[in-house]
Protein backbone atom coordinates (compact mmCIF):
# COMPACT_ATOMS: atom_id res chain seq x y z
CA UNK A 1 0.00 0.00 0.00
CA UNK A 2 2.86 2.40 0.72
CA UNK A 3 3.85 2.63 -2.98
CA UNK A 4 0.25 3.37 -3.92
CA UNK A 5 -0.04 6.50 -1.83
CA UNK A 6 2.09 9.48 -0.98
CA UNK A 7 -0.19 10.40 1.93
CA UNK A 8 0.84 8.55 5.09
CA UNK A 9 -1.62 10.17 7.47
CA UNK A 10 -5.02 11.82 7.35
CA UNK A 11 -6.61 14.70 9.23
CA UNK A 12 -10.05 14.09 10.74
CA UNK A 13 -11.86 17.41 10.68
CA UNK A 14 -14.38 16.46 13.36
CA UNK A 15 -17.00 18.75 14.86
CA UNK A 16 -15.28 21.86 16.18
CA UNK A 17 -11.96 23.69 16.40
CA UNK A 18 -13.14 25.72 19.37
CA UNK A 19 -11.79 24.41 22.74
CA UNK A 20 -15.19 24.83 24.43
CA UNK A 21 -16.89 23.05 21.56
CA UNK A 22 -14.38 20.20 21.83
CA UNK A 23 -15.15 19.81 25.54
CA UNK A 24 -18.88 19.68 24.79
CA UNK A 25 -18.24 17.14 22.05
CA UNK A 26 -16.14 15.00 24.40
CA UNK A 27 -18.82 15.11 27.11
CA UNK A 28 -21.65 14.18 24.75
CA UNK A 29 -19.74 11.36 23.10
CA UNK A 30 -18.52 10.03 26.46
CA UNK A 31 -22.11 9.89 27.74
CA UNK A 32 -23.29 8.19 24.56
CA UNK A 33 -20.44 5.68 24.68
CA UNK A 34 -21.08 4.78 28.32
CA UNK A 35 -24.82 4.31 27.63
CA UNK A 36 -24.08 2.11 24.60
CA UNK A 37 -21.55 -0.02 26.47
CA UNK A 38 -23.76 -0.34 29.55
CA UNK A 39 -26.87 -1.31 27.58
CA UNK A 40 -25.18 -3.89 25.37
CA UNK A 41 -23.09 -5.39 28.17
CA UNK A 42 -26.30 -5.65 30.22
CA UNK A 43 -28.02 -7.57 27.40
CA UNK A 44 -25.07 -9.96 27.07
CA UNK A 45 -24.82 -10.46 30.84
CA UNK A 46 -28.54 -11.12 31.26
CA UNK A 47 -28.53 -13.77 28.55
CA UNK A 48 -25.49 -15.53 30.01
CA UNK A 49 -26.78 -15.43 33.59
CA UNK A 50 -30.40 -16.43 32.89
CA UNK A 51 -30.87 -19.99 31.63
CA UNK A 52 -34.38 -19.17 30.41
CA UNK A 53 -32.78 -16.88 27.82
CA UNK A 54 -30.55 -19.63 26.43
CA UNK A 55 -32.56 -19.81 23.21
CA UNK A 56 -31.63 -19.13 19.55
CA UNK A 57 -33.30 -15.70 19.56
CA UNK A 58 -31.18 -14.46 22.46
CA UNK A 59 -28.06 -16.16 21.10
CA UNK A 60 -28.41 -13.97 18.01
CA UNK A 61 -29.20 -10.95 20.20
CA UNK A 62 -25.92 -11.47 22.10
CA UNK A 63 -24.06 -11.44 18.78
CA UNK A 64 -25.90 -8.26 17.78
CA UNK A 65 -24.96 -6.57 21.07
CA UNK A 66 -21.34 -7.65 20.65
CA UNK A 67 -21.36 -6.19 17.13
CA UNK A 68 -22.82 -2.92 18.47
CA UNK A 69 -20.10 -2.67 21.14
CA UNK A 70 -17.36 -3.22 18.55
CA UNK A 71 -19.00 -0.87 16.03
CA UNK A 72 -19.25 2.12 18.35
CA UNK A 73 -15.81 1.38 19.85
CA UNK A 74 -14.27 1.66 16.38
CA UNK A 75 -15.21 5.33 15.92
CA UNK A 76 -16.26 7.08 19.14
CA UNK A 77 -13.14 6.60 21.37
CA UNK A 78 -10.86 7.94 18.63
CA UNK A 79 -13.15 10.95 18.22
CA UNK A 80 -13.10 11.59 21.98
CA UNK A 81 -9.31 11.32 22.05
CA UNK A 82 -9.14 13.84 19.22
CA UNK A 83 -11.18 16.32 21.27
CA UNK A 84 -9.02 15.87 24.37
CA UNK A 85 -5.62 16.05 22.69
CA UNK A 86 -6.62 18.36 19.82
CA UNK A 87 -4.61 16.02 17.58
CA UNK A 88 -6.77 15.20 14.58
CA UNK A 89 -4.23 13.03 12.81
CA UNK A 90 -4.88 9.37 12.04
CA UNK A 91 -2.21 7.25 10.38
CA UNK A 92 -2.72 5.72 6.95
CA UNK A 93 -2.88 2.22 8.40
CA UNK A 94 -5.07 3.44 11.26
CA UNK A 95 -7.52 4.66 8.63
CA UNK A 96 -7.30 1.32 6.81
CA UNK A 97 -8.09 -0.50 10.06
CA UNK A 98 -11.01 1.81 10.84
CA UNK A 99 -12.56 1.34 7.39
CA UNK A 100 -12.15 -2.43 7.65
CA UNK A 101 -13.71 -2.63 11.12
CA UNK A 102 -16.60 -0.28 10.33
CA UNK A 103 -17.57 -2.26 7.21
CA UNK A 104 -17.18 -5.55 9.11
CA UNK A 105 -19.50 -4.58 11.95
CA UNK A 106 -22.05 -2.84 9.73
CA UNK A 107 -22.22 -5.92 7.51
CA UNK A 108 -22.45 -8.20 10.55
CA UNK A 109 -25.30 -6.09 11.92
CA UNK A 110 -27.33 -6.48 8.73
CA UNK A 111 -26.51 -10.20 8.45
CA UNK A 112 -27.52 -10.86 12.06
CA UNK A 113 -30.77 -8.92 11.65
CA UNK A 114 -31.51 -11.10 8.60
CA UNK A 115 -30.87 -14.29 10.58
CA UNK A 116 -33.06 -12.97 13.42
CA UNK A 117 -35.91 -12.44 10.93
CA UNK A 118 -35.55 -16.06 9.81
CA UNK A 119 -35.55 -17.16 13.45
CA UNK A 120 -38.84 -15.32 14.06
CA UNK A 121 -40.30 -16.80 10.86
CA UNK A 122 -39.53 -20.36 12.00
CA UNK A 123 -40.75 -19.67 15.56
CA UNK A 124 -44.13 -18.31 14.43
CA UNK A 125 -44.80 -20.14 11.18
CA UNK A 126 -43.36 -23.53 12.21
CA UNK A 127 -43.53 -23.56 16.03
CA UNK A 128 -43.63 -27.36 16.39
CA UNK A 129 -40.45 -27.74 14.36
CA UNK A 130 -38.68 -24.70 15.81
CA UNK A 131 -36.11 -26.49 18.02
CA UNK A 132 -35.52 -29.08 15.30
CA UNK A 133 -34.80 -26.44 12.63
CA UNK A 134 -33.09 -23.86 14.85
CA UNK A 135 -30.85 -26.27 16.72
CA UNK A 136 -27.56 -25.07 18.18
CA UNK A 137 -25.58 -26.51 15.29
CA UNK A 138 -27.66 -24.48 12.82
CA UNK A 139 -27.40 -21.34 14.97
CA UNK A 140 -23.62 -21.59 15.22
CA UNK A 141 -23.29 -22.16 11.46
CA UNK A 142 -25.55 -19.21 10.62
CA UNK A 143 -23.67 -16.93 12.99
CA UNK A 144 -20.27 -18.05 11.73
CA UNK A 145 -21.41 -17.50 8.14
CA UNK A 146 -22.62 -13.98 8.96
CA UNK A 147 -19.28 -13.00 10.53
CA UNK A 148 -17.21 -14.68 7.80
CA UNK A 149 -19.17 -13.00 5.00
CA UNK A 150 -18.88 -9.65 6.80
CA UNK A 151 -15.09 -9.97 7.00
CA UNK A 152 -14.87 -10.90 3.31
CA UNK A 153 -17.08 -7.93 2.40
CA UNK A 154 -14.87 -5.64 4.50
CA UNK A 155 -11.68 -6.96 2.86
CA UNK A 156 -13.09 -6.26 -0.60
CA UNK A 157 -14.37 -2.75 0.25
CA UNK A 158 -11.15 -1.82 2.07
CA UNK A 159 -8.97 -3.16 -0.73
CA UNK A 160 -10.94 -1.32 -3.40
CA UNK A 161 -10.85 1.95 -1.41
CA UNK A 162 -7.12 1.89 -0.70
CA UNK A 163 -6.20 0.91 -4.23
CA UNK A 164 -6.71 4.62 -4.87
CA UNK A 165 -3.90 7.17 -4.69
CA UNK A 166 -4.06 9.95 -2.09
CA UNK A 167 -1.54 12.55 -3.17
CA UNK A 168 -3.38 15.82 -2.55
CA UNK A 169 -5.47 16.93 0.40
CA UNK A 170 -5.45 14.62 3.41
CA UNK A 171 -8.36 16.29 5.22
CA UNK A 172 -11.31 13.97 5.84
CA UNK A 173 -14.53 15.92 6.44
CA UNK A 174 -15.70 13.45 9.08
CA UNK A 175 -14.98 12.30 12.65
CA UNK A 176 -13.82 8.88 11.42
CA UNK A 177 -12.45 7.42 8.19
CA UNK A 178 -15.38 7.03 5.84
CA UNK A 179 -15.29 5.59 2.32
CA UNK A 180 -17.26 8.40 0.57
CA UNK A 181 -14.99 11.02 2.18
CA UNK A 182 -11.87 9.16 1.02
CA UNK A 183 -13.28 9.12 -2.50
CA UNK A 184 -13.58 12.89 -2.35
CA UNK A 185 -9.89 13.46 -1.53
CA UNK A 186 -8.42 10.87 -3.89
CA UNK A 187 -6.38 12.25 -6.79
CA UNK A 188 -7.60 9.45 -9.07
CA UNK A 189 -10.87 8.91 -10.92
CA UNK A 190 -13.05 7.10 -8.36
CA UNK A 191 -16.02 6.34 -10.61
CA UNK A 192 -15.13 2.66 -11.03
CA UNK A 193 -14.64 2.31 -7.27
CA UNK A 194 -17.95 3.98 -6.55
CA UNK A 195 -19.79 1.72 -9.00
CA UNK A 196 -18.14 -1.44 -7.68
CA UNK A 197 -18.90 -0.61 -4.04
CA UNK A 198 -22.45 0.49 -4.95
CA UNK A 199 -23.15 -2.73 -6.89
CA UNK A 200 -21.66 -4.93 -4.16
CA UNK A 201 -23.58 -3.11 -1.44
CA UNK A 202 -26.79 -3.15 -3.47
CA UNK A 203 -26.59 -6.92 -4.04
CA UNK A 204 -25.89 -7.75 -0.40
CA UNK A 205 -28.29 -5.20 1.06
CA UNK A 206 -31.09 -6.07 -1.35
CA UNK A 207 -30.82 -9.77 -0.55
CA UNK A 208 -31.00 -9.14 3.21
CA UNK A 209 -33.79 -6.55 3.00
CA UNK A 210 -35.94 -8.65 0.63
CA UNK A 211 -35.39 -11.74 2.79
CA UNK A 212 -36.51 -9.83 5.90
CA UNK A 213 -39.60 -8.40 4.20
CA UNK A 214 -40.60 -11.80 2.79
CA UNK A 215 -40.12 -13.41 6.22
CA UNK A 216 -42.37 -10.83 7.84
CA UNK A 217 -44.90 -11.21 5.06
CA UNK A 218 -45.29 -14.87 6.03
CA UNK A 219 -45.20 -13.99 9.74
CA UNK A 220 -48.01 -11.42 9.46
CA UNK A 221 -50.15 -13.76 7.37
CA UNK A 222 -49.89 -16.42 10.09
CA UNK A 223 -50.34 -14.04 13.03
CA UNK A 224 -53.49 -12.49 11.57
CA UNK A 225 -55.05 -15.96 11.46
CA UNK A 226 -54.53 -16.50 15.20
CA UNK A 227 -58.03 -16.35 16.75
CA UNK A 228 -57.17 -14.94 20.17
CA UNK A 229 -56.08 -11.35 20.71
CA UNK A 230 -53.65 -12.47 23.39
CA UNK A 231 -52.05 -14.93 20.96
CA UNK A 232 -51.63 -12.22 18.33
CA UNK A 233 -50.12 -9.85 20.89
CA UNK A 234 -47.67 -12.49 22.12
CA UNK A 235 -46.54 -13.25 18.57
CA UNK A 236 -46.18 -9.58 17.64
CA UNK A 237 -44.34 -8.77 20.88
CA UNK A 238 -41.42 -10.99 19.84
CA UNK A 239 -41.23 -9.29 16.44
CA UNK A 240 -41.67 -5.60 17.32
CA UNK A 241 -38.17 -5.09 18.84
CA UNK A 242 -36.49 -6.72 15.86
CA UNK A 243 -38.57 -4.73 13.36
CA UNK A 244 -37.82 -1.49 15.22
CA UNK A 245 -34.06 -2.17 15.34
CA UNK A 246 -34.04 -3.15 11.65
CA UNK A 247 -35.97 -0.02 10.65
CA UNK A 248 -33.62 2.20 12.65
CA UNK A 249 -30.57 0.60 11.05
CA UNK A 250 -31.89 0.80 7.48
CA UNK A 251 -33.22 4.37 7.75
CA UNK A 252 -29.97 5.75 9.18
CA UNK A 253 -27.84 3.84 6.64
CA UNK A 254 -29.97 4.93 3.68
CA UNK A 255 -29.90 8.57 4.81
CA UNK A 256 -26.12 8.42 5.27
CA UNK A 257 -25.16 6.82 1.96
CA UNK A 258 -28.07 7.13 -0.48
CA UNK A 259 -29.42 10.64 0.06
CA UNK A 260 -29.34 13.05 -2.92
CA UNK A 261 -26.20 15.13 -3.43
CA UNK A 262 -28.34 18.25 -2.98
CA UNK A 263 -28.72 17.27 0.69
CA UNK A 264 -24.98 16.75 1.15
CA UNK A 265 -22.88 19.30 3.05
CA UNK A 266 -20.11 19.01 5.69
CA UNK A 267 -22.60 19.60 8.52
CA UNK A 268 -25.21 17.19 7.16
CA UNK A 269 -22.50 14.59 6.51
CA UNK A 270 -21.34 14.80 10.13
CA UNK A 271 -24.85 14.55 11.54
CA UNK A 272 -25.78 11.66 9.26
CA UNK A 273 -22.62 9.81 10.33
CA UNK A 274 -23.66 10.23 13.98
CA UNK A 275 -27.09 8.79 13.16
CA UNK A 276 -25.55 5.89 11.29
CA UNK A 277 -22.50 5.02 13.44
CA UNK A 278 -23.60 6.08 16.93
CA UNK A 279 -27.39 5.94 17.25
CA UNK A 280 -28.12 2.23 16.55
CA UNK A 281 -25.62 0.84 19.12
CA UNK A 282 -27.14 3.16 21.74
CA UNK A 283 -30.81 2.53 20.98
CA UNK A 284 -30.76 -1.20 20.15
CA UNK A 285 -30.43 -2.43 23.77
CA UNK A 286 -32.96 0.18 24.94
CA UNK A 287 -35.48 -1.00 22.34
CA UNK A 288 -35.05 -4.65 23.30
CA UNK A 289 -35.24 -3.83 27.02
CA UNK A 290 -38.40 -1.74 26.71
CA UNK A 291 -40.29 -4.06 24.36
CA UNK A 292 -39.21 -7.49 25.56
CA UNK A 293 -40.84 -9.05 28.63
CA UNK A 294 -38.18 -11.77 28.95
CA UNK A 295 -35.45 -9.14 29.24
CA UNK A 296 -37.52 -7.13 31.72
CA UNK A 297 -38.14 -10.21 33.86
CA UNK A 298 -34.45 -11.10 33.77
CA UNK A 299 -33.57 -7.56 34.91
CA UNK A 300 -36.04 -7.88 37.82
CA UNK A 301 -34.58 -11.24 38.88
CA UNK A 302 -31.02 -9.92 38.83
CA UNK A 303 -32.10 -6.80 40.74
CA UNK A 304 -33.79 -8.90 43.45
CA UNK A 305 -30.69 -11.09 43.79
CA UNK A 306 -28.46 -8.04 44.10
CA UNK A 307 -30.75 -6.51 46.74
CA UNK A 308 -30.76 -9.78 48.70
CA UNK A 309 -26.99 -10.02 48.46
CA UNK A 310 -26.48 -6.43 49.63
Amino acid sequence: MSNQSTVMEFLLKGFSDDPNGQIVHFGIFLSIYVIALSGNVLIISLVFLNHQLHTPMYFFLVNLSFSDICFISTTVPKSMATSLTNSKLISFYGCVAQIFLVVTFVSAELALLTIMAYDRYVAICHPLQYMLIMNWNTCSHLTSASWASSVIHAIIETGVTFSLNFCGSNIIEQFFCDIPQLHKISCMDTEANRVLILVLGFILDSFCIVFIFVSYGYIFSVVLKIPSVQGKYKAFSTCIPHLTVFSLFILTAVFSYMRPKALSSPTVDLLSAVLYAVLPPVLNPIIYSLRNKDIQEAVCKISKKLKAFL
